[in-house]
Protein backbone atom coordinates (compact mmCIF):
# COMPACT_ATOMS: atom_id res chain seq x y z
CA UNK A 1 0.00 0.00 0.00
CA UNK A 2 2.83 2.41 1.02
CA UNK A 3 4.13 2.16 -2.93
CA UNK A 4 0.86 3.02 -4.03
CA UNK A 5 0.36 5.94 -1.71
CA UNK A 6 3.67 7.48 -2.82
CA UNK A 7 2.60 6.48 -6.84
CA UNK A 8 -0.04 8.46 -5.63
CA UNK A 9 1.40 11.58 -4.10
CA UNK A 10 4.19 11.87 -7.11
CA UNK A 11 0.73 12.19 -9.76
CA UNK A 12 -0.81 14.75 -7.51
CA UNK A 13 2.26 17.03 -6.94
CA UNK A 14 2.80 15.99 -10.79
CA UNK A 15 -0.50 16.75 -12.23
CA UNK A 16 -0.36 20.28 -10.10
CA UNK A 17 2.65 21.03 -11.42
CA UNK A 18 1.64 20.78 -14.85
CA UNK A 19 -1.49 23.15 -14.29
CA UNK A 20 0.46 25.62 -11.95
CA UNK A 21 3.07 25.64 -13.97
CA UNK A 22 1.18 26.02 -17.58
CA UNK A 23 -0.60 29.10 -15.69
CA UNK A 24 1.85 30.51 -14.69
CA UNK A 25 3.07 30.57 -18.12
CA UNK A 26 0.02 32.20 -19.70
CA UNK A 27 -0.09 34.66 -17.04
CA UNK A 28 3.90 35.53 -17.25
CA UNK A 29 4.95 34.98 -20.86
CA UNK A 30 2.02 34.67 -22.94
CA UNK A 31 0.17 37.95 -22.00
CA UNK A 32 2.98 40.07 -21.66
CA UNK A 33 4.25 38.87 -24.97
CA UNK A 34 0.76 39.75 -26.60
CA UNK A 35 0.66 42.78 -24.94
CA UNK A 36 4.02 44.03 -26.28
CA UNK A 37 3.29 42.44 -29.86
CA UNK A 38 0.84 42.66 -32.64
CA UNK A 39 -2.62 42.49 -30.16
CA UNK A 40 -4.40 40.79 -32.96
CA UNK A 41 -1.88 37.86 -33.80
CA UNK A 42 -1.71 37.72 -30.15
CA UNK A 43 -5.58 37.14 -29.36
CA UNK A 44 -5.41 34.70 -31.64
CA UNK A 45 -2.18 32.45 -30.36
CA UNK A 46 -4.00 33.31 -26.42
CA UNK A 47 -6.96 31.60 -27.63
CA UNK A 48 -5.30 28.70 -29.72
CA UNK A 49 -2.97 28.44 -26.72
CA UNK A 50 -5.52 28.93 -24.13
CA UNK A 51 -7.96 26.16 -25.47
CA UNK A 52 -5.36 23.54 -25.70
CA UNK A 53 -4.27 24.60 -21.82
CA UNK A 54 -7.61 24.20 -20.78
CA UNK A 55 -7.72 20.19 -21.39
CA UNK A 56 -4.66 19.96 -19.50
CA UNK A 57 -5.87 21.70 -17.08
CA UNK A 58 -9.33 19.61 -16.85
CA UNK A 59 -7.50 16.55 -16.81
CA UNK A 60 -5.17 17.73 -14.10
CA UNK A 61 -7.52 19.16 -12.20
CA UNK A 62 -9.71 14.98 -12.26
CA UNK A 63 -5.60 14.04 -11.52
CA UNK A 64 -5.87 15.56 -8.53
CA UNK A 65 -9.45 14.70 -7.26
CA UNK A 66 -8.88 11.29 -7.58
CA UNK A 67 -5.14 11.34 -6.23
CA UNK A 68 -6.19 13.72 -3.30
CA UNK A 69 -9.31 11.89 -2.45
CA UNK A 70 -6.99 8.98 -2.00
CA UNK A 71 -4.25 10.31 -0.33
CA UNK A 72 -6.55 11.42 2.30
CA UNK A 73 -8.02 8.19 2.87
CA UNK A 74 -4.51 6.91 3.99
CA UNK A 75 -3.90 9.53 6.28
CA UNK A 76 -7.15 8.25 7.71
CA UNK A 77 -9.53 10.94 6.78
CA UNK A 78 -13.02 10.19 6.10
CA UNK A 79 -16.46 12.17 4.81
CA UNK A 80 -17.21 11.45 8.40
CA UNK A 81 -14.18 13.07 9.43
CA UNK A 82 -15.05 16.52 7.83
CA UNK A 83 -18.34 16.63 9.58
CA UNK A 84 -16.33 16.45 13.05
CA UNK A 85 -15.75 19.73 14.82
CA UNK A 86 -12.98 18.18 16.37
CA UNK A 87 -11.32 16.86 13.51
CA UNK A 88 -11.90 20.56 11.69
CA UNK A 89 -10.17 22.97 14.23
CA UNK A 90 -7.24 20.37 14.54
CA UNK A 91 -4.25 22.18 12.35
CA UNK A 92 -4.35 19.19 10.27
CA UNK A 93 -8.26 19.34 9.80
CA UNK A 94 -8.90 22.95 9.75
CA UNK A 95 -5.81 22.47 7.01
CA UNK A 96 -7.35 20.20 4.95
CA UNK A 97 -10.61 21.94 4.82
CA UNK A 98 -9.28 24.91 3.79
CA UNK A 99 -7.66 23.47 0.79
CA UNK A 100 -10.95 21.49 -0.11
CA UNK A 101 -12.85 24.79 0.26
CA UNK A 102 -10.34 27.04 -1.86
CA UNK A 103 -9.97 23.84 -4.11
CA UNK A 104 -13.53 24.28 -4.45
CA UNK A 105 -13.37 27.87 -5.50
CA UNK A 106 -10.40 27.67 -7.81
CA UNK A 107 -12.78 25.23 -9.69
CA UNK A 108 -15.69 27.26 -10.03
CA UNK A 109 -13.58 30.54 -10.83
CA UNK A 110 -11.47 28.16 -13.17
CA UNK A 111 -15.36 26.85 -15.11
CA UNK A 112 -16.42 30.44 -15.38
CA UNK A 113 -12.97 31.99 -16.73
CA UNK A 114 -12.43 28.35 -19.20
CA UNK A 115 -16.03 28.45 -20.31
CA UNK A 116 -17.42 31.48 -20.35
CA UNK A 117 -15.49 34.80 -19.50
CA UNK A 118 -12.68 33.76 -21.50
CA UNK A 119 -14.34 32.57 -24.94
CA UNK A 120 -16.33 35.62 -24.45
CA UNK A 121 -13.18 38.30 -23.83
CA UNK A 122 -11.52 36.19 -27.30
CA UNK A 123 -14.55 36.89 -29.37
CA UNK A 124 -15.23 40.36 -28.12
CA UNK A 125 -11.42 40.87 -29.23
CA UNK A 126 -11.87 39.40 -32.06
CA UNK A 127 -14.69 41.85 -33.82
CA UNK A 128 -13.38 44.83 -32.20
CA UNK A 129 -10.45 45.03 -29.98
CA UNK A 130 -10.81 48.70 -28.50
CA UNK A 131 -14.55 48.50 -27.63
CA UNK A 132 -15.65 48.74 -24.02
CA UNK A 133 -16.99 45.45 -23.86
CA UNK A 134 -13.36 43.72 -25.17
CA UNK A 135 -11.74 45.78 -22.97
CA UNK A 136 -14.21 45.36 -20.12
CA UNK A 137 -13.69 41.59 -20.77
CA UNK A 138 -10.06 41.62 -21.37
CA UNK A 139 -9.92 42.98 -17.61
CA UNK A 140 -12.46 40.18 -16.11
CA UNK A 141 -10.61 37.35 -18.11
CA UNK A 142 -7.17 38.64 -17.05
CA UNK A 143 -8.05 39.44 -13.07
CA UNK A 144 -9.76 35.88 -12.79
CA UNK A 145 -6.27 34.37 -14.41
CA UNK A 146 -4.31 35.95 -11.72
CA UNK A 147 -7.16 35.06 -8.72
CA UNK A 148 -6.94 31.40 -9.97
CA UNK A 149 -2.72 31.52 -9.60
CA UNK A 150 -2.73 33.23 -6.60
CA UNK A 151 -5.23 31.06 -4.71
CA UNK A 152 -2.91 27.61 -6.59
CA UNK A 153 -0.35 28.93 -4.55
CA UNK A 154 -2.46 29.14 -1.44
CA UNK A 155 -3.59 25.68 -2.18
CA UNK A 156 0.63 24.55 -2.80
CA UNK A 157 0.79 26.22 0.64
CA UNK A 158 -1.73 24.41 2.38
CA UNK A 159 -0.57 20.91 1.08
CA UNK A 160 2.58 21.66 2.30
CA UNK A 161 1.03 22.45 6.17
CA UNK A 162 -1.14 19.60 5.72
CA UNK A 163 2.08 16.76 5.15
CA UNK A 164 4.53 19.31 7.22
CA UNK A 165 2.10 20.79 9.83
CA UNK A 166 1.17 24.13 10.60
CA UNK A 167 3.61 26.41 11.57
Amino acid sequence: MRLVYLASVWLHILAVTAWLGGMLFLILVIVPWMRAGNRQTGVSILHDVGVRFRTVGWVCFAIVVATGTFNLYVRGVRLQSLMDPAFRTSAFGASVCLKLAVFAAVVVLSAVHDFSVGPAATQAMQRAPDSPQALRLRRLASWMGRANALLALLLVALGVAIVRGVP
